[in-house]
């Protein structure tokens, strides 16, 4: 078999519609022209979540589209998104009907007169409008209403509806709660017709946006005529105001951006106050011209949601291809169409392997054809693995003999049925206890995080072991003293380590020559071998598919995984020559480099595609 081959400033234009606009519109009043011909840019500036697993669309953010969204919002609040019609009243005398309409509700005792808001300063100018436009309070465009904390002894199975934010955040009424009917015009101030908004008032800060305090909803028919919970404010729109328009505003960045100055609270949770929601600035526009943007805005997000399901689809199509032609590789009968399945892959790097999760796919088929024994040639003159177990069985031996480690039960030899593939000539399948004099898990130090010190020795645990080394940011020390009595968990240069509990379960590094001695928790296991020179092809061994599914398939507990040494030292390992399994370590470092190249350049490129992004948005405002 062969070695697998190396491969290596803001603007203002005009449009010239039939109407003529107002300077502030986008140069041809078409936002789809800035869309489509920059289409390339928007779907393709994602950001990475996550760089394991399967890799679907869901692990990746759609920064370009996200982006896309914010970007017509802006230019909605702006003035920027349609036409100005100078035909169109302006919304000076909107808001005056708007305060005729208020006062006059207040003659007649329908509402309470409130105070008055603060008057519109040079700072809440934070553009120039188009003509015809007025800026005013957001509290003088709305009628405000918080929600009720209802007590849920009075919750019922069924009667008049509670609405919840989470109600509101999945749009469906599971779990709702509900009160007897009887109690309507108790609680009529605060029942929700469609067409109201909805804001949270109290949640999270703004890297959770489910949860987030600020978030807005727009009451639809399956919402209408229930009772707003607590935590929240209705926020009704005057018969002047379109809702949908309120809607834009306050889903804006300028609307979150003034969140972010106006909320209070705790690192974890966060709270505006009504008065401060009354007094963002919003700049409105004519009656006419608002329903204008609505209905561009919503054509607009069609055309996102077109292009969020196809970049999304694509994404998806890709990996599966990734998936099957790399599965191919593994699936291969002989050297010869191994050879050519890989040189069709090889042709193709530069559209296969275009984002973090085909790469890692590619890490994930490097690492189980080295364990299958396909990744390099195999040399017949080399000693065959029988011999070197062999060795490593009578060495095991003279060590219990020595009293150097305890004798042990003998583990059942390996049957056919569990053997996952066929192995090549001179290779075997070993139990994994009997290749190590040393497999166990470390122990707490006796007082806990109490015992830890500022200096000492090195006390490593889960969050220290990762698969590309130690990360030592976060590192306990224990003093020499303690070291001494917890010698049955110290860990040497050439150990592998393996964390076996939580969600770090399967993550596995070697020890490093440099830190000479180190200490271990309960939640690692140390696997020391017997022949220390197969400590990198065991590690890669640990981290290949192959026994990372035996890993998360065998291991034990519920709320919290675990794998005991009882069932580790189970593990049917695949063993090759001592001289392949160096060849093989050399291979795997080299694909792994080039892997390593690729993400770089994907890296790069990403943030090229962001930049882009960025630049195209500050262009259009």
């Amino acid at each position: 078999m062969s070695d697998l081959p190396n491969n290596h400033s803001r603007e203002e234009t005009s449009s010239s519609n039939a109407v003529a606009p107002e300077r502030h519109s986008l140069e041809g009043g078409n936002l789809q022209d800035l869309i489509t011909d920059h289409l390339d840019i928007w779907t393709s500036a994602i950001k990475t979540k996550s760089a394991s697993g399967r890799g679907s669309s869901k692990k990746l953010e759609l920064v370009g589209i996200i982006k896309l969204r914010e970007l017509i919002l802006e230019l909605a609040v702006r003035g920027k998104l349609v036409p100005q019609d100078p035909n169109d009243e302006p919304a000076s005398e909107l808001l005056k009907k708007v305060a005729a309409e208020k006062a006059k509700l207040v003659e007649v005792g329908k509402i309470k007169g409130a105070k008055s808001l603060l008057e519109i300063n040079d700072g809440d100018v934070i553009y120039n409008p188009p003509k015809g436009w007025t800026w005013s309070r957001m509290g003088d465009l709305a009628q405000f209403q918080k929600g009720y904390a209802f007590k849920s002894k009075d919750y019922l199975e069924s009667g008049l509806m509670i609405t919840k934010i989470q109600n509101l955040t999945d749009n469906h009424l599971q779990n709702a709660a509900y009160i007897s009917p009887d109690k309507a015009l108790e609680f009529e101030q605060f029942l929700l017709s469609e067409g109201d908004i909805v804001m949270t008032t109290v949640g999270s800060w703004f890297s959770a946006p489910i949860s987030a305090v600020g978030r807005s909803f727009l009451i639809n028919s399956l919402f209408d005529n229930s009772l707003l919970n607590q935590n929240a404010v209705r926020i009704r729109p005057w018969d002047q105001i379109n809702p949908m328009y309120l809607y834009t505003c306050v889903n804006s960045s300028l609307f979150k951006s003034y969140l972010v100055k106006e909320a209070q609270g705790t690192a974890n949770q966060a709270s505006i106050t009504q008065i401060s929601i009354k007094n963002f600035s919003i700049c409105v526009p004519p009656k006419r011209e608002q329903h204008r943007i609505v209905a561009k805005v919503d054509e607009l997000m069609a055309l996102c949601d077109q292009l969020e399901a196809q970049t999304e689809a694509s994404i998806d199509a890709h990996q599966t291809l990734v998936e099957v032609l790399l599965a191919t590789l593994t699936n291969v009968k002989d050297a010869i169409e191994l050879n050519d399945n890989w040189q069709t892959i090889s042709q193709h790097f530069d559209v296969l392997f275009t984002t973090q999760a085909s790469i890692e796919q590619l890490k994930q088929t490097i690492l189980q054809l080295a364990v299958m024994g396909k990744l390099v040639k195999q040399d017949p003159k080399d000693e065959p693995a029988s011999k070197l177990l062999e060795r490593i069985a009578t060495e095991k031996q003279q060590l219990i003999k020595d009293g150097k480690i305890k004798k042990q039960k003998p583990l059942p030899p390996i049957t056919d049925e569990e053997k996952p593939f066929d192995l090549p000539e001179g290779w075997g399948f070993e139990r994994f206890g009997n290749l190590t004099s040393r497999l166990g898990s470390g122990s707490t130090p006796r007082g806990g995080q109490s015992a830890y010190v500022d200096k000492g020795v090195i006390f490593l645990r889960s969050q220290n072991v990762w698969n590309d080394g130690l990360k030592l940011d976060d590192t306990a020390y224990i003093t020499d003293e303690t070291n001494e009595k917890m010698y049955n968990t110290q860990v040497f240069p050439g150990d592998v380590l393996l964390n076996i509990t939580g969600a770090s379960l399967g993550r596995s590094t070697i020890f490093p020559e440099h830190l000479n001695i180190a200490n271990v928790s309960q939640h690692v296991t140390i696997i020391r071998l017997i022949e220390q020179s197969m400590g990198l092809f065991v590690h890669l061994g640990i981290l290949s598919p192959l026994v990372q599914r035996l890993v998360w398939g065998r291991q034990v507990g519920m709320a919290i995984e675990g794998l005991s040494k009882k069932v580790l030292e189970l593990f049917e390992f695949p063993i090759p020559p001592l001289a392949e399994q160096h060849r093989i370590v050399a291979k795997v470092d080299e694909l792994m480099t080039l892997c390593d190249s690729l993400k770089a350049h994907l890296n790069q490129a990403q943030t090229t595609q962001l930049h882009l992004t960025d630049a195209i948005v500050e262009r259009a405002l």
